[in-house]
């Protein structure tokens, strides 16, 4: 559907800032790189705890970071083999969470009913990927695709993002091109104009025109000259729960948003960068150009942004009932899209409470006739 784009003042839903997220989702825990063979991980997906294990193999898994036994952290085991072992007494369990072994029970034992919640786990782009929610949805659904993704023509820069602030906030940064303000010592863009505006159930997608110039400007291939303004477009896409901007085939990049708790978001991001150099000048290159990107540029305008949500999280916990304004049309777009998002998991949840609550009743009337 397509949207106005005239900038005009609403009143920020404020139970944007206290939805949970929809878990039928892929999200990131790391880079692949983080996950190393025989070694666990503890990770909290929307405060959902989890102990991510490689084991010998290198195959990844995911369980809930609680042992079925004493609810002791799995993520200070050890792996054994194929296993994960808690670190109390022992207890050995596999991939699916399924208690496999005790070691102090005779040999030929039956062992208890001992089940740890296991999640759907995958790596792609390098990034490990766990999805939850229900694991029978899991296959109905990918990750965002990445096509530039092993493609020689482009540079990519892996770039990673922790901000104690809602994941609402987060993502609304990203898609608020007219905070280019914050970046102008840093030769950010300016004059920012939306051109173009489009929300479904599942996506905005929002098209702004900018201006640029400077040395930075000219380094990204925008401009010839550091001293002449060029205007680009830029196209960015919220596909719930992760982002996908590009600017006209000079650089794109991908964040993939991990929500931890109601006051904390990480994000990993790709970045892809178009470099007019010769293939033989960039080979040798590309490792020292990689960290100056992340380092120098892409880090100075992170460190920006992350004081600025960070800033809107402590003025909004402080006062919850403080009413804002927003002027953008794309960033109310996107809190109907997160608002929605939730309240279709609640709706689920209230279903599955009737159906659950009808099914007692019916046999509590049976066990009442009986």
């Amino acid at each position: 559907m397509k949207l106005a784009t005239t900038l005009s003042g609403q009143t920020v839903q404020n139970r944007v800032r206290e939805v949970g997220i929809n878990p039928d989702h892929w999200y990131p825990l790391g880079w692949s790189k983080q996950f190393k063979t025989g070694q666990v991980k503890a990770v909290t997906v929307w405060q959902q705890p989890m102990a991510v294990y490689r084991d010998d193999s290198g195959q990844l898994y995911a369980l809930e970071d609680a042992c079925p036994h004493k609810g002791v952290e799995l993520h200070k085991g050890k792996v054994s083999g194929r296993h994960l072992l808690c670190p109390y007494h022992g207890w050995e369990f596999n991939g699916d969470g399924e208690c496999v072994n005790i070691p102090y029970f005779p040999p030929d034992s039956k062992l208890p009913c001992a089940k740890a919640r296991s999640y759907p786990v995958r790596e792609q782009y390098g990034i490990v990927w766990v999805f939850p929610g229900n694991p029978e949805l899991a296959h109905l659904c990918n990750p965002p695709e990445v096509p530039e993704y092993g493609n020689e023509d482009w540079l990519m820069v892996p770039i990673t993002g922790h901000f104690q602030a809602h994941f609402s906030i987060a993502n609304e940064n990203a898609m608020d091109v007219f905070h280019g303000f914050l970046h102008e010592e840093l030769q950010g863009w300016f004059d920012p104009v939306l051109l173009d505006l489009k929300q479904d159930e599942d996506s905005v997608c929002a098209s702004y025109q900018v201006s640029y110039k400077g040395q930075m400007a000219k380094f990204l291939g925008l401009t010839d000259s550091a001293d002449e303004v060029t205007t680009r477009t830029i196209s960015v896409r919220y596909r719930y729960p992760h982002y996908y901007s590009t600017l006209e085939g000079v650089s794109s990049i991908h964040l993939m948003r991990l929500p931890v708790g109601p006051t904390e978001t990480r994000s990993f991001a790709l970045f892809f960068l178009k470099v007019r150099l010769p293939d033989w000048i960039l080979d040798s290159l590309k490792t020292p150009l990689t960290l100056f990107i992340e380092k120098v540029l892409f880090q100075r305008f992170l460190n920006q942004d992350i004081g600025m949500m960070e800033s809107e999280q402590r003025n909004y916990s402080a006062n919850p009932q403080r009413r804002y304004v927003e002027v953008n049309p794309a960033i109310i777009a996107l809190q109907r899209t997160i608002v929605a998002q939730y309240d279709r998991v609640l709706a689920a949840s209230d279903e599955e409470d009737s159906h659950s609550g009808s099914l007692t009743d019916r046999d509590s009337s049976r066990a009442g006739k009986d």
